[in-house]
């Protein structure tokens, strides 16, 4: 098998699927990048034992085909310091022996068998669905809440984005029991009702991916899998399994107080006044009165205090809340609108923060429970 590749294509698509590979791998094949030569079309494929990532390039004077790995690691360090240049590989089918020559050298080393490269399981004919979403609309709703997502081992269904297809529109939701991000777009709809949790490794890779797509993104799934295809990439990963938690009976309703603020504004004052909070707990109190937000941290250990008062437009009654300021800032963070409005009902519930400036087709509401007060 031969064929000569551009070093700078082929670091590009190994570099956007290296990211999949596990630093410590339960089989040792799953450290290395399956070749699969056919024609002039070259298939890059890395995986670990939940999530496998495909990418193709064009390849010349390509000479008879078949499949091999090579450790990761082996192919991609010395192409990170290769200029852009053809390399010529060169692979004896009965040893497995690579040769790898560039203009002033070469290196070689042995690869495996390809055929023992684990393969995905197919999906399940019977009860496949497909869902077709635009790449800049999947990225959006992936950015928009991947970062609610938990890390919580007693409660797996936690730690994925959850979305919620039906023939109307597809929401997309993630939590993690402190913090809750729903969006709803109705640019992409599904055949009927279905749902999955996709987990938070392959989200991430997504999120990586989707920047340098165009066009759009084909989900194809069962209860346990999706096919997920791109222009230049193809992903298969497994779902979390297991029901996920009714969100919407969460949201509060009939929340009579209500914010309104520039979002940089609050956000900068909380980064500020946050510093002096005490690191355990994170807490910041948020004073609320006609036309100001009064925000106060304060660390009784260290005897460090600050307090910022911002204009607002508030209507209710005067009140006080506490909230995380990590998760806080980090809800403002990922809200796309100059303004927000915050809704509250009393210092005992769950706040919404809400984008006053809503997306094209899209709906877009966040969540966080409160901290207790002590005075």
């Amino acid at each position: 098998m031969k064929f000569i590749a551009s070093s700078a294509t082929m670091l590009n698509h190994l570099q956007a699927i290296s990211r999949v590979i596990n630093s410590k791998s339960t089989l040792p094949i799953l450290d290395c990048f399956k070749l699969e030569l056919k024609g002039n079309k070259l298939t890059l494929t890395a995986a670990d034992s939940e999530t496998r990532l495909e990418t193709w390039i064009e390849v010349n004077n390509a000479e008879g085909e078949g499949s091999l790995a090579i450790n990761a690691k082996n192919l991609l360090d010395p192409l990170r310091e290769l200029p852009d240049q053809p390399l010529t590989f060169d692979i004896n089918d009965e040893t497995l022996e690579v040769f790898i020559y560039y203009h002033n050298g070469k290196y070689n080393f042995v690869g495996l068998k390809g055929d023992e490269y684990p393969e995905p399981k197919p999906l399940k004919e019977e009860t496949s669905m497909s869902l077709t979403i635009e790449a800049d609309m999947l990225m959006s709703g992936i950015n928009r809440t991947v970062f609610a997502t938990a890390d919580d081992e007693l409660r797996p269904v936690m730690n994925g984005i959850y979305f919620d297809i039906t023939s109307d529109n597809l929401t997309f939701v993630a939590s993690d029991g402190h913090k809750l991000v729903r969006v709803t777009t109705t640019e992409a709809k599904g055949e009927g009702r279905s749902s999955f949790i996709l987990p938070k490794k392959p989200a991430n890779l997504l999120k990586a991916l989707l920047p340098k797509e165009t066009g759009t993104v084909t989900i194809n799934f069962d209860e346990n899998n999706a096919y997920i295809t791109m222009s230049d990439y193809k992903m298969i990963c497994r779902f979390v399994e297991g029901r996920y938690p009714n969100y919407n009976s969460v949201i509060p309703q009939n929340n009579s107080n209500t914010v309104t603020l520039d979002r940089l504004t609050l956000l900068n004052a909380l980064k500020r006044v946050s510093v002096f909070s005490n690191p355990s707990i994170g807490l910041v109190k948020l004073q609320l009165s006609e036309e100001k937000i009064v925000i106060t941290a304060q660390d009784i250990d260290f005897l460090t205090a600050a307090e910022e008062t911002i204009v607002c437009s508030y209507t209710g009654n005067v009140m006080n809340i506490g909230f995380k300021a990590a998760f806080l800032i980090e809800i403002l963070d990922n809200i796309p609108s100059s303004d927000v409005r915050i809704e509250l009902s009393d210092p005992s519930r769950a706040g919404l923060i809400l984008p006053v400036e809503q997306e094209t087709n899209e709906d877009m509401l966040t969540l966080l429970m409160p901290m207790m007060l002590n005075d």
